[in-house]
Formats: structure tokens, sequence, C-alpha cells
């Protein structure tokens, strides 16, 4: 089905004009966990701004993140970071949807994202990570708990080796996340090829991965085995898709694997990549809520990038296409897909700085299908942008439109009852800061 509600360029004007308020502002620093322990500000390692890397953000995260500014704690069989290395991550946004808000069965106006909603904090991690040893490193991630969610989200410890003097490196990921996919062990791209990487918070409208395989199901615990150049990397990844510190008992070994290949080389200045994304497995025991149930983790990807610049601004193009197969009636469910279709996604996403390492405007077309009986198709256009009030602090805009068909709304919530009804629009203005 295709989407039937254009941007307006009000849109766009609205965005160069907030740019051209914000140019007031004071020179770029950052000051987040790895800055201080590397010595070097945000923009050494991100292209164009944060999370999106660069090549050199690429070889430091390949390298398990050991690279360090002060001398190491040293002694025999010892090479300890001289600081535990931390920083916190937080996001505020506001969310407006163009749907209809109602009232409940006692007569009380609902509210949501239709009558705008402020999210605050919509995000909180303490982030600590940096140096174990020459060759180890870990990153450690902590959250506001609530609701039984663990207060440990996430935490990674990268055993690297080169092999010869080539730059080629092998190595092995201890991982653990509650919802950043099985990519969290080890992933290089910006194309979406795992959750916490993508250059729009608009994030499954700009990416295919995202839409497929991070909205219903992104716990992982396992093991990624790291072959990484400068011009390809190969990950293979035995994992099972439970957070360990919330899974209970019983839920069985490393049922399902994930496999990883990319190709990254660098022509005529530009920085490219290609690769593909597999994830297999047919009897993955989950805990749901102290319940075990058995699944499967069956879906692939091709992504590809290209970052450098044109006529001097930098310029990001993003590629990527992601299937989920369906989850039938009588059959197997799929982790990724409980619709009995396949879900599928196409999506092309640019990033222009116009002003470079400032300002950048974002344009996204995602062709997607989420896999239901009727009215699946699910096409979408985002414009938006970002402007770093610091490298380590930025303000985010996003809107979004998507098709809907006989009054099925796509944003927000989607009640008849109550006299709900979803929209076919969502506006995001997002600060976020690491700090």
């Amino acid at each position: 089905m295709r989407c039937t509600h254009p941007i307006s360029f009000r849109w766009l004007a609205a965005l160069l004009a907030l740019l051209a308020t914000l140019l007031a502002s004071a020179p770029s620093q950052a000051v987040p966990a790895y800055a201080r322990q590397t010595g070097k500000v945000c923009a050494s390692c991100h292209f164009q701004h944060y999370p999106a890397l660069n090549d050199f953000g690429m070889d430091f995260k390949a390298s398990g993140y050991v690279d360090m500014k002060n001398k190491p704690l040293a002694g025999k069989d010892l090479s300890l970071a001289d600081s535990l290395y931390g920083g916190i991550f937080t996001k505020i946004r506001y969310q407006k949807s163009n749907g209809t808000d109602g009232t409940d069965a006692n007569g009380d106006a609902v509210k949501s994202t239709h009558s705008g909603e402020l999210q605050f904090p919509d995000e909180f991690a303490l982030l600590l990570g940096g140096r174990v040893a020459p060759n180890i490193g870990f990153l450690l991630e902590g959250q506001l708990a609530s609701g039984g969610d663990a207060v440990l989200a996430g935490f990674k410890m990268p055993m690297v080796w080169a092999l010869g003097e080539s730059g080629m490196k092998g190595g092995v990921v201890p991982y653990t996340t509650d919802g950043l996919g099985a990519s969290y062990g080890f992933e290089l791209l910006n194309t979406g090829a795992v959750r916490n990487v993508r250059v729009s918070e608009h994030r499954n409208e700009t990416s295919a991965q995202q839409y497929v395989f991070f909205q219903d199901h992104g716990a992982a615990t396992g093991f990624a085995f790291t072959l990484y150049d400068p011009k390809f990397f190969v990950v293979v990844a035995p994992f099972t898709p439970n957070h360990l510190p919330g899974a209970g008992s019983n839920i069985g070994g490393l049922s399902s694997t994930y496999l990883r290949a990319a190709f990254t080389p660098t022509v005529a200045g530009w920085s490219l990549a290609a690769g593909v994304q597999v994830w297999q497995g047919n009897k993955a025991r989950v805990d749901d809520g102290g319940s075990l149930l058995t699944g499967s983790t069956k879906g692939w990807s091709l992504d590809a990038q290209a970052q450098g610049a044109v006529a001097g601004m930098p310029l990001g193009v993003y590629f990527a296409h992601a299937k989920a197969p369906g989850s039938p009636a009588g059959g197997t469910h799929n982790l990724f897909n409980a619709n009995p279709n396949s879900r599928t996604a196409t999506t092309v996403t640019a990033e222009l700085g116009v002003l470079p390492q400032k300002a950048t405007v974002i344009l996204a077309l995602r062709r997607a299908d989420n896999g239901a009986a009727t009215y699946s198709g699910d096409n979408a256009v985002t414009l938006g942008g970002t402007f770093q009030l610091y490298q380590n602090v930025q303000l985010q805009l996003a809107h979004s439109t998507r098709g809907k068909k006989n009054d099925v709304g796509r944003y927000g919530p989607n009640v008849p009852a109550e006299g709900t009804k979803g929209g076919s629009a969502m506006t995001t203005l997002m600060l976020s800061a690491g700090f």
C-alpha cells in the first residue's frame, strides 16, 4: 500500500528556522566515558553525530575499547585502566501524533500522543566502559528499573587478539542485553543492524532491521566470535533469546545462531559497506514473565552504507532490506514476527550535513509489509534533522507519515470503543545528552 500522506514543506521550513535559531550555540566539546578514557573528542569516533560511527570509531570498537590516553596501572600480568570511566546517557522527548483521543469506560478523557506527550526521561542509562587488560575491554549499561526490569540492561566484554601485522583481529565477545538484539555482541555499521545504532530516533521508519527484528523481541545472551579487518568483518554468535539477569531458570543452552558478514572498503575517500545478517533457530526457550515458551528466531537482512562528502558537506546514505517469516496458526511461533505472513521492509535513508559537524537534514523512505492477514501495507516517509548543541548534546526533530487503510491508525492507540482514533503521522522533538 502506498503512503498517501506526503510531507509538507512546512516541516522543512520549520526545521531550517530552528537550526538557524540555534547557531549561536557555544563551540562543541564532549565528555562521555570513552572520550574520558581516550582523551579524544566525540567527533573522533562518530560520523556527523553520535551514535553513528566513522572508520576510526569502528576500529576502536573492533579493538575492544582498550585505547587510553594515560599509562595503565601496570604490573606482572596487569594492564588496567587508571580509572573506572563512566557516563550518563539520557533522552527527553515530546511526541505528537495526529489521531484523536476519546473517553474510557468511566467517561474520563483518554490522553496519549494524540494530545501530545512529554516523555521525561524517555531513557536514562548509566554507562561504564573501558580497558580491563591490553586486549580486553567492557561496556556495562545500567538503567532505572521498573516493572520488574533488571537494573543491568546490558553488558559485554570483548576479548580481542591481533592476527599478524595487517590490522586483522580475532576475538570473542560474551554479552547479554535486554533489548538490543543478538547483533549487540558485535556490529559496526550505521544501518540499524543493532538496535541502539541508527541515524534517526524514528528508527522503525528509517531502518528495515529495526522495523522487522527489534520491535517485539530483542533480549539476547551469547558469545560473538569475531574476525575483523579494516576491509571486512565476520561474526558467528550462538545465543539464547533471553536476558539472563531476568531469565529465570531452565531456559536451556544457546539454541539460536546469529551470523553477520560485511565488506567495508574505502573508495575515493568514501567509507563504503555492504553486508548480510542471518538469524537461525527453531527451538528457542524463552522466559515470558515466568512462563517458558518455545519459538523460532528466523530472519535475514541485506544492508549497505556510504559515508563521505558532497560539495564539502558530509553525506551518509543507508540502505537495508529485511525479512522475518511469519507465525502460521498451528506452527512454530517466530519471536520476531507474531503475524501469519512474512514481515518485510526496505528502507533508504540519507543524511546531509548542511552545517558540517553541527546540523543535518534527514530524508527516509520505507516500503514495508507487517505480515498481518489484512491491511498489512506499512509504507512511510520521514523528514527530520539533528543539531549538535555540543558534540555530546543533540537536538533532533523527526516527522513521519505512514499510509493507512480502512481507517486503521498507524500511530498511537486506536480503540474504537473509546472513540480513540489512531493517526497517520508522528512528530518527535528530542533532546539527548551523554556526559
